[in-house]
Order: structure tokens, then sequence, then C-alpha cells
């Protein structure tokens, strides 16, 4: 069972890697489900040893249909992490009526060369998941990572492990969102190729003064004087439930 920590620093992933952790998914913006990392964060991840590198190609928060420009920064995006040495990269493209964007995903998998190519949860927003997952065995994506089209791994059990028969070894089934030690087990029983998590903690801010009346991003709700990390007991105890 390959295990993949949705890692948000480079310090993340040594957090996984000291941890036994198979793969980190390096992504910046936790509050936005993930966007395209820093291209010092991307080395920095590099050098970490004994730990496989993904790389999330999201050059925005929002949804997963892009303009040409955007999809010309994504494809520029693959080509930096293929040069800095990424195992793999996750990308996720849909059309407007809600399949995927097979044609662009295609030359996006071109583009990667010997990189592994993953489709994110895009999938899960995707209208007909085993429409989605054909098209992307055509496209030759690696894997896809899915919640089963709910919000949380558990609550789309049953249709993970309708994806899993329907891959049938033609694409990988890497399970995400939700993944928790208590429940692992039985996700994994879904017949899942990995699983996905991000083991999260907050992180308090070693700020004394705090201004309260500020909010950088103007979105209530976001913290100014925290920020997302990871807890390694969490990711430990995932691993052990999995052994």
């Amino acid at each position: 069972m390959e295990t993949e920590l949705c890692a948000f620093s480079p310090e993340a992933c040594r957090t996984a890697a000291r941890a036994g952790v198979t793969r980190a998914e390096l992504c910046a913006s936790p509050y936005e489900g993930g966007t395209t990392p820093s291209a010092a964060a991307i080395r920095m991840a590099r050098r970490v040893p004994n730990l496989r590198l993904s790389v999330m190609i999201r050059p925005r928060g929002g949804d997963f249909l892009y303009t040409d420009e955007e999809f010309r920064q994504m494809l520029e995006e693959v080509r930096f992490a293929r040069e800095c040495g990424a195992d793999c990269v996750v990308a996720g493209l849909l059309t407007p009526d809600g399949r995927v964007d097979e044609e662009r995903m295609a030359r996006l998998v071109a583009e990667a060369g010997g990189m592994e190519v993953t489709f994110h949860r895009a999938f899960d927003m995707t209208r007909d998941c085993t429409e989605a997952l054909e098209a992307l065995v055509r496209a030759g994506c690696r894997r896809v990572l899915t919640s089963g089209g709910r919000n949380t791994a558990p609550e789309g059990l049953e249709t993970i492990r309708t994806l899993v028969a329907a891959a049938a070894g033609r694409i990988e089934v890497m399970a995400g969102s939700g993944v928790r030690p208590a429940n692992v087990l039985k996700i994994a029983g879904a017949g899942v190729d990995a699983v996905h998590f991000s083991a999260r903690r907050t992180v308090e801010s070693r700020m004394r003064f705090r201004n309260g009346a500020v909010s950088m991003g103007g979105i209530a709700g976001i913290p100014e004087y925290a920020s997302v990390g990871t807890d390694e007991e969490t990711i430990r105890e995932i691993l052990r439930r999995l052994a």
C-alpha cells in the first residue's frame, strides 16, 4: 500500500520522509485546496532523501476550467517540475460540461515525459466518475486521486470500490480526503492502490503583537496568526495501522 502526504512545505516533506511515507504531494495554498508551489519550495523538497516527490500543477484556486493562458502556464510548470527532478506532477482539467478535458490532459502527460501524472480531485467534480476514469486511461494518467465523488473518502467508499473494479489495473486509484488513523484500514480495504492524507495540525504564530483589525486576504475565517502544519504522530499512526 503506497502512502502519500499532502505537504504544504519542504519541512512537511522532511517529516513525511522521516516517518516513512512513500511520496509527498507538494502544494501551496492549503485554504484553496492546493495550488502550484514556489520554485524554491520544489527545489528544497527535491533535496529531501528517501521520498518520492509529486508537484501540484494548479495555477489558481476555484474551478478546473482553465483559459488558454492558464494552460500554457501549467505546461511551463510541468516543464519546471521535470527539470527539478520531480517524480510526478498532479493536475486536473475539466470541460464546461463537467467532463475530463482529455485532449489537454494528454498534452500534459506528453509534457511530463518520464514523470508520472496524477489526476487530482477535480475528478470528484465530474458528472460521471466511470466516464471520467476511462478518459484518464486514454489520456495516459498513472493514477487518480478521488474521494468517490463525495466530500470525504469514507462517504464515497462504495463509489471508490466501483472505480477500483473498473480500473482493473489500467490506472491506479488513490483514495484521499478525510483519511484518518481510525478509518484508514476500511479505506484500504476497498482495494485502492494508495491512500492520501494531510495529517494537518494548526501551528500558532509566535507573534506577540497581533492586529485583529486587518485581514491580509480579506476573507473572513482564514486565520492570520496560524499556519497549516503536519502532525508526525498522526502520520506514524496511519502507517502503523496499514502495516
